[in-house]
Parts: structure tokens; C-alpha cells; sequence
């Protein structure tokens, strides 16, 4: 599909659902409600699906109370995907990430359009933006309503909600995916009236004392392989008890043990039911999304992937010590 059949669908009112992926972070939540913000501005008629719940600190962003989530509005879910003109999928690359919903738009007869950053994306749409150096999907969400011809519709609320998304994809601006675009993209969006210290404020400052004391007790427990130049966090099923986790509270904590001047890379390991879900972040041109897709079922960005295993934690993190040892050694 050329842009301009897009772009002309778009003009006539379209029925559109926006999904993005399971566990939204804030760069899925906020390049989700700005162009639904948008579109809703175009005359459309817009749902936004999210395949999990979310954490608390996003509920904030402009169209957060209409948001559809599996699990709580299936129906009105399979509804919208059904009818759908047009189905976004934003800031994912593959319907097998997001389960059910994945297998419902795989079965629509809407357009789909895909909007993402990730690396290796499938071949599933019929309208794809993928760019692997963009900050973030809402820097390129930005660009797709300028393409659009649209930017004059951005106001302070769709600008806060890009601007989320930008801001917390790149690490408040300190990872080296932002560029000087990225700079003028949220340059522009703040001349729209987006209240940039608000959005760093409702995302940064809103710890619980709980969530503080997870932190302290993550940091306390944190193994360094110093010779390897990796930091290793970990929380398990009983710490979810202990320290009662909410949805959103391990949220950036794999950051931390890159703060080390030494160290290259971080590693978080969360027991979740039966699982192991890990995320890793590094620096500079240590590739964790090659890692993680080879050993953990995952991937994602260079200095920022994800994975999972089926192994006990103590098991995983023995394999992921054994690898990274085999490697350096």
C-alpha cells in the first residue's frame, strides 16, 4: 500500500484501532494516545488496545480512561479489530509478541500500518515505517503525523504524550539513539504547549516508600562480575510477596547497575508465574539484542532487549553466568 491510499483512508473518517505491546512502557502508551489524539482530531474514530495492563505512572496521558485492555474489554476488543478500516501496531514488530490480540488482527481485513523501532521486523503489514535508529516509536510517530500533514493538530496534551514517549525511550535523552532530530522533535513539541517538567515529574517522581525499598533491597542483593564488566539483578517469586510489586514498581531498575563506570552490562532477572522474564541494557556497542535473541527467546534494541526463560531463576541465571564467562574467556 502506497502512503497516499493510507493518508486517504485516513481523510475519510476511518474506523482505526492502535495496538501496541504487551507490559506498555511509556514510549508504547504515549506514541499510542498521540496519534490517537490525532486521528481523533481527523474525524476518526479510534480505539486504543493495549494486550496487558499498565503501570499506574502513565495514567495521566491524554485519552488514558479510554484505553481498551485485554483481559478487562475482550468483546469491545474483538469488536473494534473486527470492524477496523486501518489496525496500527506500534512500538512491536511481531503478532506472536502480543498473543491474542496478535491472532485477531492477524484475521482482520483492515489495513495494517506498522510504526516501530525494533530490529528484524515481520512482514505482516501492509503499510511499514521501520527505523532501528530512531529514539523511539513516538520521534517517529511525530514524523508520520508530518507526513500526514497534520502537525498543526498537535496541542499540549498529543505534544506531552509524544513527548513521554520520547523522553523515557531515550533515558531522558542520555541514550545514543538520541540524535539532533530527536532534540528538534521535542523542541517543536514543546512550542505546542506540551509541559515537558510535568511529564519528567509524573514519570520520575511518583515512587511509593515500597517501591523505594524494593529498589534498596535490589541494590543490596546486586552480584557484580567485576572481571566481565556485568551487574547482575535479580527478584523472585517470594520478593514479590515480601515487597507486595505492583505493576510498573521494576520499572528502570535494570538501569541502575550500569551507573558503574565499569560496567558494560545489566542484567534483571523477575520470576513472573512459571517464567523468568529478563531485561538487559548496555553500553556503547556491547549488543544485548543479538544476546537475547540467541540465548533468551528475545531481543530488541542494541543497548536494550529483553528476553524470557522457562527454567527456574537460579537455573537461568547460572546459564546466563556460564555464557557470559564462555564468551570472555
Amino acid at each position: 500500500m502506497e502512503f497516499q491510499e493510507l493518508q486517504s483512508i485516513l481523510n475519510k473518517k476511518a474506523k482505526v484501532v492502535i495496538v501496541t505491546h504487551k507490559n506498555p512502557d511509556g514510549d508504547a502508551m504515549g506514541s499510542s494516545l498521540g496519534l490517537a489524539g490525532i486521528l481523533k482530531k481527523k474525524g476518526c474514530d479510534v480505539a486504543v488496545v493495549a494486550p496487558t495492563e499498565y503501570p499506574a505512572f502513565l495514567n495521566w496521558i491524554k485519552g488514558n480512561k479510554e484505553v481498551l485492555v485485554w483481559g478487562r474489554n475482550n468483546k469491545l476488543i474483538k469488536k473494534f479489530i473486527q470492524e477496523a478500516d486501518v489496525l496500527f501496531c506500534l512500538d512491536f514488530n511481531a503478532l506472536h509478541r502480543i498473543d491474542e490480540v496478535g491472532e485477531l488482527i492477524s484475521e482482520s481485513n483492515g489495513k495494517k500500518v506498522m510504526i516501530d523501532h525494533h530490529q528484524q521486523p515481520d512482514d505482516f503489514v501492509d503499510y511499514m515505517m521501520s527505523d532501528t535508529s530512531a529514539s523511539s516509536t513516538a520521534e517517529m510517530v511525530y514524523e508520520f503525523i508530518e507526513k500526514l500533514g497534520d502537525k498543526n493538530l498537535i496541542d499540549g496534551g498529543i505534544g506531552e504524550a509524544l513527548y513521554c514517549g520520547i523522553m523515557t525511550d531515550t533515558g531522558s535523552f542520555r541514550f545514543p539513539s538520541t540524535t539532533s532530530k530527536t532534540h528538534a522533535i521535542v523542541g517543536k513539541i514543546i512550542e505546542k504547549g506540551a509541559d515537558h517538567s510535568m511529564v519528567h515529574r509524573r514519570i520520575y517522581d511518583s515512587n511509593t516508600q515500597r517501591r523505594l525499598k524494593l529498589l534498596g533491597y535490589c541494590l543490596m542483593n546486586m552480584e557484580v562480575l567485576d572481571r566481565y564488566k556485568v551487574a547482575i539483578i535479580k527478584i523472585s517469586k517470594e520478593d514479590h510477596k515480601n515487597y507486595n510489586i505492583q505493576k510498573g514498581d521494576t520499572e528502570g531498575i535494570v538501569n541502575y547497575g550500569l551507573s558503574m563506570s565499569h560496567i558494560q552490562c545489566s542484567a534483571f532477572f523477575r520470576e513472573d508465574g512459571d517464567i523468568v522474564k529478563i531485561s538487559f541494557r548496555s553500553k556503547d556497542d556491547y549488543d544485548v539484542n543479538e544476546f537475547a535473541r540467541k540465548y533468551f527467546n528475545g531481543g530488541g534494541h542494541i543497548n536494550a532487549a529483553g528476553g524470557m526463560s522457562n527454567d527456574s531463576l537460579e537455573i537461568t541465571i547460572d546459564k546466563f553466568k556460564k555464557i557470559i564467562v564462555s564468551q570472555n574467556d
